[in-house]
């Protein structure tokens, strides 16, 4: 995965933020996240794809083809840093929705854009690539249900800018969803340079974790095993990526039965993760495409929750 997506970058010169610490100040007290209309809760993301198959959620997806498939890439290194990094998303239009799945660079197969062209939903539900599958499901229920007030879902404006200060600016919008006392331990899965630098601003202990390991900016050390990880946090932050590459359910499942908070910031599948609102997903920064780091102008994402920001 990648920083700068919703990603675990595959080493950690690969950031999307800049060195230093700026000071964000205390998120604004006045400006509660909102107790969202939830989307209809989902018992596991299997259950969740056998609902949509079902035409439980929506209109058959054996009716419905996917009208353009595309894949984006990208290489990136900012000013100042220690090294760059790269991107790739496939991405599936449905209608007006778009649904996404980053993957490793390179590793989407000759063919696999063209092979969804066209295709049912249902097919590509059922795809033998993770990712083709993700990125269906993530256009069905962003074509059924999408990121708007009246679903729950509470519009953040992202200032045009670089894709360093947009990325700073959507970290200060995903840390707010954060629920943590003094003292507590959030465990970062996907290490994003941006959130690590906005825990650090608030003096929010963290565990970095990440596939390819390393070391942060800072000269952390980054875990490889989240799943190693989870009896030390009081919390869990955790990238969309883990829908691709088949690591949510144990982090839902914990999050269930322990009782901590596990909140998700989504390019990868943000109109799935919604769909577990109240199943072990306290919280979601759903960030559909165009993602920030295309463009220079103005965004914005999209955030379900259920506290106020308290860090």
């Amino acid at each position: 995965m990648r920083a700068g997506i919703d990603a675990q970058p595959s080493s950690t010169t690969r950031d999307t933020d800049a060195i230093g610490s700026p000071s964000y100040g205390a998120p604004d007290a006045t400006s509660p996240v909102p107790v969202p209309a939830p989307a209809p809760a989902s018992a596991s993301y299997d259950d969740l794809v056998r609902r949509v198959l079902g035409a439980e959620l929506g209109p058959d997806p054996r009716g419905l083809r996917i009208a353009v498939a595309f894949s984006t890439s990208q290489a990136v290194r900012h000013d100042g840093r220690r090294g760059g990094y790269r991107n790739e998303v496939l991405s599936l239009r449905l209608g007006r929705a778009v649904g996404s799945c980053a993957v490793e660079p390179g590793a989407l197969p000759d063919g696999a854009v063209d092979d969804c062209a066209g295709a049912e939903v249902a097919r590509l539900l059922e795809h033998p690539l993770p990712p083709v599958r993700v990125a269906a499901l993530d256009a069905y229920l962003m074509h059924v249900r999408p990121h708007t007030p009246q679903n729950g879902a509470l519009p953040r404006p992202l200032p045009a800018g670089s894709s360093l200060e947009k990325s700073r600016e959507r970290a200060r919008a995903v840390v707010e969803l954060l629920d943590v006392g003094p003292g507590q331990t959030v465990l970062v899965i996907g290490v994003v340079n941006s959130l690590l630098e906005a825990l650090r601003s608030r003096g929010v202990p963290y565990i970095p974790c990440d596939l390819k390991g390393g070391t942060t900016e800072w000269g952390e050390q980054v875990a490889t095993d989240a799943h190693a990880e989870l009896d030390r946090c009081d919390a869990v932050l955790a990238s969309g990526m883990a829908l691709g590459n088949g690591s949510f359910e144990p982090l839902r499942e914990h999050a269930l039965r322990t009782g901590k908070q596990l909140v998700m910031f989504a390019q990868t599948g943000s109109a799935v993760l919604p769909y577990f609102l109240g199943a072990g997903v306290s919280a979601v920064c759903a960030e559909p495409y165009p993602f920030f780091w295309l463009d220079g102008g103005p965004g914005v994402i999209h955030r379900y929750g259920c506290a106020e920001a308290a860090l």
